[in-house]
């Protein structure tokens, strides 16, 4: 019904589809590194193997990719800079989703062990006042049988 409010799907430039494409495959890269400043929405991408950096200003819609010997910043259509932020909020939270996931299992594990630790302590516990009621018990004997 208000199909006009949706945005078409837009064709990059050859330019475009360049620049997304080695943006993409940046974030494939597991050495790149993500940092941001979501409130001036800046994103910056840099890897120290392949001596490359973006940097992504949604607000200008400029992006400026550096390498060892070049570096160029341009301005960009902004819908062509919304799809290549969405592609790297994505790559970050999925980042941060494993590293969750990683933290949550470890903390997992190590309340774990802590419980069964602590279940051992008192099975210990158990065990030692079993074995001095014993000996109390012996001993009560021996005095009765003395007396």
């Amino acid at each position: 019904m208000f199909n006009f409010f949706k945005r078409k799907p837009k064709e990059y430039s050859k330019i475009e589809s360049h620049i997304f494409g080695i943006i993409t495959e940046l974030l494939k890269i597991s050495g790149t590194d993500i940092n941001c400043d979501e409130l001036g929405a800046k994103y910056y991408l840099s890897n120290e193997e392949q001596h490359f950096k973006v940097t992504i200003l949604g607000n200008d819609s400029v992006i400026r990719l550096t390498n060892t010997r070049d570096s160029v910043a341009e301005k960009y259509d902004k819908f062509f800079v919304e799809d290549v932020l969405k592609a790297v909020k994505e790559e970050k939270h999925r980042r941060m989703e494993l590293v969750y996931e990683s933290i949550t299992n470890s903390i997992e594990k190590m309340a774990e062990r802590l419980h069964n630790v602590l279940i051992e302590n008192n099975e210990e516990e158990e065990h030692k006042k079993d074995e001095i009621y014993k000996i109390h018990k012996i001993e009560e004997e021996q005095n009765t049988k003395i007396v």
